[in-house]
């Protein structure tokens, strides 16, 4: 009875059962349906009210099926542009954007309530400038308008966030910070409408690279993060309580808070990994040493522990204190199954950087040692401060190299040699008081070895001994003694022995032997971003003492030899190109320092030199040594451009308007230059056969009768230049320039062109006679305002044709020879001062009239002068005028503002 019952109960369950779920799955399409437009309009409406930024997708879809059982709308080819300033640069692009909506808000609230977002495949690139605005503030904050109730019917109250296969890049040009995190995958939980709320999250990126001031830190490490995060919407502040990181098989805990203020952070972070792994530390290093670790047993306790507490506001030059500390105990490193393990391997550092700067500076490295068999490397050191840092070291060593290079195992790098050392230094280094460290020791290293993978020939036979004391820390009480220095590259051997006394005056003992090649040497130690070139020969013997050098007691030295150098680079911070030292000799003579047939190039520049340096010693170990010397310098073509403080090709190519920077005149020099160059360049002029006398003293530069052709005349110049700081520099000179063509003047010289624009309508030969002082902006153009000085323009034979000043005044007296005057043998005096021209009073004839001028025009073309026009015969009667207005507009007017003497 019982089986004959149960069968219609059960198919009357089967049935309802069947036709809930064809209810559910028909409501399942069709609610998408029937609520799309509704939704869409919704969406619309939300961003449109709620983002300051520009939104933009290409289709959109309504799905309980996407991420079921959510309904979800989802933008396609979603991209969110950024805030000001990045307001026309992407903020987010993804494929797709999906909003998890709540059905029972949508059907019976009064808003449809989102509570979840999922990006997938996505490009999140955050940028802040270095004002320290960034491009994320696309959220606007609420008022009290968008409070009420029918400002918008969409809620935007999140519980859970996913992304998945995504990528972020983070760039903080304030704080110089930048990463890049690829395959980055998220899953956030918690009661994101709330003003305070836990997020719980967890995290993976198959790829994570960290850079800080544009040196890597971690490159392509696989990261696993297990976080709890307490967010304070109302303050905008994050507390991280719980964070669990995975750095490769590093595992560090991460806690602390972070705070977004008006202008910048407040931050306090602490990073920590205790009693990790040797081993699992090398996991979280760049790739280049994965191989290594390969072959490498590793074994150790680790701990490391970096904090960074404080306020990072950039506007107001605020930073936060930045520690780290760094333990290591008992390692062990043995790469490929060597016979000479590293053992005893103890690291401890602490160190402190106090509102990130460098001056501030502590490193406390209480030990630093190892053991590799019978042989030892201990040390220790404290410094603090940069400027005048205060140091105690002490370093102990008996080495075989050879050995710890295979126990190591240092890819790429081969190394021998026997060292030892005992060396200890306390006290302060200050050159300026000329303090040094209380200090004593030697250094010794015997059949020494270096081979790397850059060169494929090692350096061989290295062998020095140097011992260093100093007793009561002072310069005066230094002694360096550097013993039979010597070392073999390319088959070549290069020797060098130097005993050196009293810093505070320099008693010197130095001997220098063999041949380099700079360049191939460099090589062994290459550097990616950097070259060197050249070839050194050198035969020297100095002895002496620095101040017999400077009081000129040159019998009590013995300073003598030669030094060959070929090819020779010499960069400079003033410099923007190298200047290159193509072949030259030097001999030393004593305190001279002679060249013999340098020959040089710059840039387009060529130069060939002969002369002596004197004081050499002195200017180099002396802060207030002066370089003196003279020099014949002959070229063949000088381009002055090149040699602008930051006039490179890319500023050129970039900006015209860019200023490049002045000419910097070095300090300490006291030197005289007899020079002469077939073609000089400068400011869009060529010189020729340009020749003089120059001086350099004290930054400054000073021309004496130099003397070149421009324009077809030839112009003799005394002057003198000085940089102010790399965009501002004064001048001072006098110009003679004989009978040149005015019209050429005009068409070839822009100062000429700026300061006498009158010119632009006449042609024949004139004279000048000018003094001129002001300042140079950073393209070396003169600043018009600062420019002083006064002189004659001699005018031996020039017409005028079409000038409108006069052009106005022959309309305005009906004299029509005077539109195109001729005139000859004239003296114009001329006087300059803040922007004006002031012209003396001078007189002409032409056609039986007799014109006087004078009055002032201003360097942008105003006229202010006074005119009378002389009658013929002998113009005893006249006209006076009154000319204003500019010179292409003039205004004239008949008759004197006041009366004036004839």
């Amino acid at each position: 009875m019982s089986k004959i019952t149960s069968k219609p109960f059960l198919l009357k369950t089967a049935k309802y059962t069947g036709i809930t779920l064809v209810v559910i799955l028909t409501l399942l399409f069709l609610t998408p349906i029937l609520f799309a437009d509704q939704i869409k309009e919704k969406i619309k409406k939300t961003a449109n009210e709620s983002l300051s930024a520009e939104l933009n997708y290409s289709d959109v879809s309504v799905s309980f099926f996407q991420h079921f059982p959510s309904l979800t709308l989802t933008l396609t080819d979603l991209q969110l542009n950024g805030s000001a300033p990045y307001k026309n640069e992407k903020f987010i692009t993804a494929k797709e954007v999906s909003f998890g909506i709540d059905v029972i808000s949508l059907i019976f609230g009064k808003s449809a309530k989102i509570d979840e977002i999922y990006l997938s495949d996505s490009f999140i690139n955050v940028k802040v400038n270095p004002k320290g605005e960034a491009n994320y503030n696309v959220y606007k904050s609420n008022t009290q308008d968008s409070k009420s109730e029918d400002s918008t019917n969409t809620a935007l109250k999140l519980d859970r966030i996913e992304i998945l296969n995504s990528k972020i890049i983070y760039d903080d040009q304030s704080t110089k910070v930048h990463f890049d995190a690829f395959g980055f995958n998220y899953l956030g939980k918690g009661d994101l409408d709330k003003a305070v709320f836990d997020l719980h999250s967890k995290a993976k990126i198959e790829k994570l690279n960290i850079i800080y001031d544009n040196e890597p830190y971690l490159m392509n490490k696989k990261v696993n993060a297990d976080l709890i995060t307490q967010v304070n919407m109302n303050s905008l502040s994050f507390f991280f309580q719980q964070n669990n990181l995975k750095i490769n098989q590093l595992s560090v805990d991460f806690k602390g808070n972070f705070d977004f203020l008006k202008d910048g952070y407040n931050m306090d972070f602490v990073i920590k990994s205790d009693d990790s792994e040797l081993y699992d530390v090398f996991t979280a290093f760049p790739p280049k040493y994965v191989t290594w670790l390969s072959k490498t047993e590793l074994k150790g306790n680790t701990n490391l522990l970096l904090t960074l507490k404080g306020k990072y506001i950039a506007s107001q030059n605020i930073a936060p204190d930045l520690n780290f500390d760094l333990k290591i105990e008992d390692g062990f490193i043995n790469y490929d199954n060597s016979d000479f393990p590293v053992s005893d391997l103890n690291i401890e550092i602490k160190s402190k950087l106090p509102s990130l700067k460098p001056n501030l500076l502590i490193v406390d490295a209480a030990n630093l040692s190892l053991n590799v068999g019978d042989d030892y490397l201990k040390s220790r050191f404290y410094l603090e401060g940069i400027d005048a840092p205060k140091v105690d070291a002490e370093f102990k060593a008996k080495m075989d190299l050879a050995k710890l290079n295979k126990g190591i195992g240092v890819p790429g790098l081969t190394l021998r040699g026997i060292l030892t050392g005992d060396v200890k230094a306390k006290g302060i280094f200050d050159r300026k008081n000329k303090l040094f460290p209380v200090a004593n020791g030697t250094i010794d290293l015997k059949n020494g070895f270096v081979k790397t993978s850059y060169y494929p020939n090692p350096i061989t036979d290295i062998e020095f001994k140097t011992t260093i004391e100093d007793k009561k820390g002072t310069f005066q009480d230094l002694k360096l003694n550097l013993k039979h220095a010597q070392f073999t590259f390319e088959g070549k051997p290069f020797f060098v022995q130097a005993l050196l006394n009293n810093f505070d005056d320099l008693n010197y003992d130095v001997t220098a032997k063999g041949e380099l090649d700079v360049k191939k040497i460099y090589k062994v130690f290459s550097h990616k971003g950097l070259s060197l070139d050249g070839f050194i020969k050198a035969d020297l013997a100095l002895k002496g003492r620095q101040s017999d050098a400077i009081n000129g007691n040159y019998n009590k030295l013995n300073n003598k030899g030669t030094l060959e150098i070929r090819n020779i680079g010499i960069a400079s911070e003033f410099l923007p190109q190298k200047f290159i030292i193509r072949d030259g000799l030097f001999k030393i003579d004593q305190d001279k320092i002679l060249f013999n047939n340098f020959l040089a190039s710059y840039g387009q520049s060529d130069f060939k030199m002969n002369g002596y340096l004197q004081n050499a010693i002195n200017y180099a170990t002396r802060k207030n040594g002066i370089l003196k010397g003279s020099f014949t310098v002959a070229s063949k073509f000088i381009n002055v451009d090149e040699f602008m403080f930051n006039n490179t090709p890319a500023t050129h190519a970039k900006s015209k308007t860019k200023q490049s920077g002045v000419i910097i005149i070095p300090d300490k020099f006291d030197l005289e230059l007899t020079a002469n160059a077939q073609k000089v360049y400068f400011d869009k002029l060529i010189l020729e056969n340009a020749g003089g006398s120059l001086k350099i003293n004290d930054n400054k530069l000073t021309m004496q009768q130099t003397g070149f052709n421009l324009i077809g005349c030839h112009v003799v110049m005394n002057g003198s230049y000085q940089a102010v700081d790399t965009q501002n520099a004064h001048f001072d000179y006098k110009i003679k320039a004989s009978d040149f063509n005015i019209k050429r003047a005009y068409n070839e010289i822009d100062v000429f062109r700026k300061m006498a624009s009158a010119a632009e309508k006449a042609q024949g030969i004139v004279s000048l006679d000018y003094q001129l002082r002001g300042r140079l902006n950073g393209n070396m153009n003169p600043v018009y305002p600062s420019l002083t000085g006064g002189g004659i323009l001699s005018v031996k034979d020039v017409k005028v044709r079409g000038l409108k000043m006069f052009s106005a005044v022959s309309k305005q007296t009906g004299t029509e020879s005077m539109k195109n005057p001729d005139v000859s043998k004239v003296d114009i005096k001329t006087t300059i001062k803040n922007n004006i021209m002031t012209v003396e009073r001078f007189k002409f004839k032409f056609a039986g009239f007799r014109p006087r001028i004078e009055g002032t025009t201003s360097l942008d073309g105003k006229l202010n002068l006074k005119m009378r026009l002389g009658l013929p015969p002998f113009g005893i009667f006249g006209i006076p005028l009154t000319v204003t207005g500019t010179q292409d507009n003039p205004k004239i007017k008949v008759g004197r503002k006041t009366e004036e003497p004839e």
